[in-house]
């Protein structure tokens, strides 16, 4: 990890530190998906199948997840396994069903009635990944908001693997959550089919779930397309940011740096601290631990983009970190909430020495879908809202319109729009002739 100290570089040099690893948009990929998306749309499930052959190198027959693959997806699973599922899935529908928006009513004047009511998202499509490792807890922090929003379809893609069947722990995590129809498909394949709709896959509305480069992309070109899909944001790869003072223990922050940097070698984690003599220690743990990692390889390219930052006050450290936004921030000090009111930027923040990234990621109960590349700017993770829409109503009786509706004609009038002034006046003049 390279060593810098914040205050000895100029602007330039400041943000450079803080540069993300490129994200590749290059022309080829563009291209690239959008033949996926074009031939996915010109031939349906066949054109699945060919993609499915040529980029996972599975053959699929059946593209849906059957009830017999369902059984034997369980049969196949350790109980403890299964029970980590069942547990998991629980704390999140704990926490995520106490967090959902919910109806609001308001009489903003006497005779004014204005009110929230909360309609689900009506079909849904969720992404889960299989690359390098199969993701179950992304089944879950993607099923469970989307049953507690009451969504009438949920669909999930995942990949399938060499023999043709998607991943066991996958397809359990989806069961539980209440996921109505799995199918065998990943890439930008999946995702055009889920926007567009096949013979067998549903068209949907929204879709959800984070993918490398391919999907990103597809995710990009269907939600800019009008008769596509909307997606629950922009993503990049996986990050960290951990501060820390004096008092951390080196070899906990060391283990969560390395917990992001194994998720892929465009990952990013970065260290701030005051404390010089803590930046010494974490670098020696970083190196030590990664070198026992059965992913050190990939740990080991993500470190090389990464960095340990000496800063002069761990408030400094907060100002640093907001203009990062990062996805993940740890706050590894002494009184972390005393560091809290002044965060405004990040996708997850974690508390404490007893609270790593990991508990996020599997089973605190919150969600682990979240923004990335710096847009915890201006995006949430996801929640239950993300898979609902909130729709205003107001009534008004006669005394509610004599009340406001002459404020409604200025402001109409004001803005030249004598069609909207007028259908307030001409209701107000009703109301004075029958009084």
């Amino acid at each position: 990890m390279k060593r810098l100290d914040w205050n000895a570089l100029d602007p330039a040099a400041q943000v450079q530190a803080l540069a993300r690893p490129a994200q590749s948009r290059a022309e080829e990929l563009r291209r690239g998906v959008e033949a996926i998306v074009a031939k996915v749309r010109a031939e349906g499930d066949a054109a699945l199948r060919e993609l499915s052959a040529k980029y996972d190198r599975c053959a699929i027959e059946a593209i849906e997840v059957t009830a017999e693959e369902f059984a034997a997806a369980e049969a196949a699973l350790a109980p403890e396994l299964k029970a980590a599922i069942e547990e998991a899935a629980a704390r999140i529908a704990a926490f995520h069903r106490e967090s959902a928006p919910r109806p609001v009513a308001v009489d903003t004047a006497p005779g004014v009635r204005v009110e929230r009511v909360l309609r689900p998202i009506a079909k849904v499509g969720l992404y889960v990944p299989a690359g390098s490792a199969p993701l179950p807890s992304t089944a879950l922090m993607l099923g469970v908001p989307a049953g507690i929003a009451g969504c009438r379809e949920i669909v999930l893609c995942s990949p399938a693997r060499a023999d043709g069947r998607c991943d066991e722990a996958v397809l359990y995590a989806a069961r539980v959550t209440g996921v109505h129809r799995v199918f065998k498909l990943g890439g930008a394949q999946a995702i055009a089919a889920m926007a567009y709709g096949t013979e067998t896959v549903p068209r949907c509305d929204k879709l959800f779930g984070p993918g490398n480069a391919w999907v990103t992309e597809a995710k990009l070109q269907v939600s800019g397309d009008p008769d596509g899909a909307a997606i629950d944001m922009p993503a990049g790869p996986s990050e960290v940011l951990v501060i820390a003072d004096g008092q951390a223990d080196p070899e906990f922050v060391a283990a969560d740096l390395l917990s992001q940097a194994e998720h892929g070698p465009d990952s990013q984690v970065i260290l701030l601290s005051p404390s010089d003599a803590l930046l010494d220690r974490v670098a020696v743990e970083v190196d030590n631990q990664c070198a026992a990692l059965p992913r050190a390889d990939i740990a080991a390219q993500a470190l090389a983009q990464s960095r340990l930052i000496l800063v002069d006050s761990l408030e400094q450290a907060v100002a640093v970190s907001n203009r990062y936004a990062p996805e993940h921030l740890i706050l590894q000090v002494a009184a972390p909430r005393a560091l809290l009111d002044g965060i405004d930027s990040a996708g997850s923040i974690f508390l404490g020495a007893w609270t790593p990234e990991s508990v996020g990621d599997y089973c605190s109960g919150s969600n682990h879908v979240l923004p990335t590349y710096g847009y915890a700017r201006s995006y949430s993770g996801v929640s239950v809202a993300s898979f609902q829409k909130q729709i205003t109503v107001q009534e008004l009786s006669a005394d509610g319109l004599r009340a406001i509706g002459p404020c409604t004609a200025t402001l109409a009038a004001a803005e030249q729009l004598e069609a909207h002034r007028r259908a307030v006046t001409l209701r107000l003049a009703a109301l004075e002739a029958k009084a």
